[in-house]
This record gives structure tokens, C-alpha cells and sequence, in this order.
């Protein structure tokens, strides 16, 4: 399942304290770790809200310990305080958002609308995480693995967002055995200074100059995290394309099958799969979408990254959407009958 395989990667990864409170669709990764981490001697506590955990996590990780916390979209809303937190201290630590259905309480069902919370920060101030989107169960347990990897390498908060339709998918994965998690240099660790000069972890700034130096040498680190560490994964995008469809996660998983389904009728589509929200490859996207007559946005949402791919698109190229919303799902023939309407308006423009 695709929660355990989050437990399993992070166990994996070393990952040795997990703090976390109970919220469906995600509830199968507390309930794996809380057998799982005691085993490997770590330290599970179902911590009494969503508040206390992301607070936990931030103690665990500051004395160097690879911490965790999971939970699903309204629970991480109330992590926000103190993954900002988290953020301005450099302590890194891995979230997994297993999102459903909003706003509010909303539902149980899969969606992608917690895009904006995720990519933007999410909480007060300049800040930002990695964010990555799996697509299917192996890329699970894949990516908290190297969630806590990038965490570890540049003193972030990393993010796993998926949603409660891969959280609860089975599927046949590879296990990578006596794996040797990568060990970085923690020379900021808070782990009792006898013998040496005290050390300070800190996101209070009292001096507003002090603060604007801070805040200028973490968007230092994060432009070489953009230059470094964008992942894509692209299918079917070679040579011109008729449309252009990008997606993340599940909604890429479909579009796979959209494609497909368009290249044995004679259309060529292409998928941009962005796997990292957070940073963003944004010339690729760009380069691809110089080489297609449209581009159409598949997204879990009201339309959320659809405004970043606008921006980065620009007038270039016409961009539409499809989304469905409120944990609905659609299937490949609702997108290829899109796709199909969209062909049609870019034919009769052309003919124009």
C-alpha cells in the first residue's frame, strides 16, 4: 500500500522518530510506524494534536535525529506555525501530505488542492520546502527516501505530497536491501555543548537588519536548490506535439494512459510530469511547450498549478484546463474527450 510503502522508506532512509495524529486517508503510515520504528529502536508517540507532533518533530530533528511527521490536508494546515518555524531554523525534517478532499473538513477522497499550501510556503513568512510528487507506490517509498536525503543536504523541511488515492493503492515495489542512509555533516546539532562553544538554532530576530540578512541567505540556498535539484519526468514529448498535457501524481498516472490512447488515433500528446513542485523545471516546461499547438493542465483541483504553468507559459502557447474537484476522480476517457474538444478549437484557429 502506498502509506506503508512511506512507512518503509522512511525506516529505510534511517528515519528513527515519528510524531503524528490520527486523520484519514493517512492513518495506515501511523499505524505501520508504530510498530515499525520501535523495532529499529526509535521513538513512535502519537502525539495529542497535529500541533504538538510538527513541535516534536522540530525537537527530534534539532538534536539530529532523521524525524518525520505524516497527516492529511486539514492536519497540515495546523503544522503551518511551526513548519515555519521549522523553515527559518534550517532544521531539516520530512512531512507527507496524503491530501483529500477541501476546504474545511471536506472529504475523504483524493484530490490535489493543497498545490498553493505546499509550493508557496504555506505558512507565515518567506520561506519555502521541497516538494515532491509521486506518481505511483515504488515512487512512495522511493521518495522518502531521498526526502530525507535533501533534507539532511541543505537543512530543509522536505514535503512528500500525495493524496488518499496513492496512499491507498497496492502495487508490487522494489526494496533496495542494506541500504546505507547518506550521512552529512551536522555541526549545528543540538546535542549539549561540554567541551565546546555553544551552539544557537533560532528563527527570532529581533534586529529587523538581522532578519533581512537571514531571510536573504535562505533564498540564497534555495536558488541553488533550483538550479540543482528539479526533477521531470517527460513521456512521449519528443518532436512537435498537438497538445501538451501536464500533470503531477495520480493525475499524471492517468494522462499517461491518455497519451497512449491519443498516439493510436494519430494525435500527438506529450506529458510533462513535474516531480518536484518545489523547485520547479521551468525552462523544460518552456521548451516543451514552444513545441506544441496547446497545452491543457490535468489537475485534482480548481485549477491551482494551472496558474503557475500560465506564468511560466506566458502567451507563448494557449493553455486550457480539466480539473474535477471534491475528491473526484476523472477517468482517461473523460481527459481524452477533453483533449479531443481541445484538438478541434486548435484546428479551427488554425484553419482561421
Amino acid at each position: 500500500m502506498g502509506n506503508v510503502a512511506i512507512g518503509e522508506g522512511a525506516i529505510i532512509a534511517g528515519c528513527r522518530y515519528y510524531f503524528g495524529y490520527p486523520i484519514t486517508p493517512q492513518n495506515e503510515i501511523s499505524e505501520y510506524m508504530s510498530r515499525r520504528i520501535p523495532a529499529h529502536g526509535g521513538a513512535f508517540i502519537q502525539s495529542e494534536s497535529e500541533l504538538a507532533a510538527i513541535n516534536m518533530v522540530l525537537g527530534a530533528a534539532a538534536g539530529g535525529g532523521r524525524a518525520m511527521t505524516t497527516s492529511s490536508s486539514p492536519g497540515i494546515s495546523l503544522m503551518q506555525e511551526g513548519i515555519s518555524y521549522i523553515a527559518g531554523m534550517e532544521i531539516p525534517c520530512v512531512i507527507a501530505n496524503v491530501v483529500r478532499g477541501g476546504p474545511g473538513l471536506g472529504g475523504i477522497g483524493p484530490a490535489q488542492s493543497d498545490y498553493f499550501q505546499a509550493v508557496k510556503g504555506g505558512g507565515h513568512g518567506d520561506y519555502h520546502t521541497i516538494v515532491l510528487a509521486p506518481y505511483n507506490v515504488q515512487e512512495m517509498l522511493d521518495f522518502t527516501i531521498l526526502s530525507f536525503d535533501l533534507a539532511d543536504k541543505y537543512r530543509i523541511p522536505v514535503m512528500i505530497l500525495t493524496d488518499g488515492l496513492l496512499g491507498q493503492t497496492m502495487e508490487t515495489v522494489e526494496v533496495p536491501l542494506n541500504y546505507q542512509p547518506k550521512r552529512y555533516k551536522k555541526d549545528w546539532v543540538m546535542d549539549g555543548c561540554k567541551g565546546r562553544a555553544p551552539r544557537r538554532l533560532r528563527s527570532l530576530f529581533l534586529d529587523p537588519e538581522d532578519l533581512e540578512d537571514h531571510n536573504h541567505r535562505l533564498f540564497a540556498k534555495y536558488r541553488i536548490i533550483e538550479q540543482k535539484e528539479c526533477l521531470v519526468d517527460c513521456f512521449q514529448t519528443r518532436g512537435a506535439l498537438d497538445i501538451l498535457l501536464v500533470a503531477y501524481g495520480t493525475s499524471a498516472r492517468i494522462c499517461k494512459a491518455v497519451v497512449e490512447m491519443g498516439r493510436k488515433q494519430g494525435l500527438r500528446l506529450g506529458l510533462f510530469r513535474p516531480i518536484t513542485l518545489y523547485p520547479f523545471d521551468e525552462q523544460t516546461l518552456r521548451d516543451m511547450a514552444s513545441r506544441a499547438r496547446a497545452v491543457m493542465v490535468v489537475e485534482l483541483s480548481m485549477g491551482q498549478m494551472l496558474e503557475d504553468i500560465r506564468r511560466i507559459i506566458g502567451d507563448r502557447t494557449p493553455v486550457f484546463f480539466k480539473g474535477r474537484t471534491g475528491g473526484m476522480v476523472f477517468s482517461p476517457e473523460e481527459i481524452f474527450e477533453e483533449v479531443g474538444k481541445t484538438a478541434k478549437k486548435i484546428m479551427r484557429k488554425t484553419k482561421g
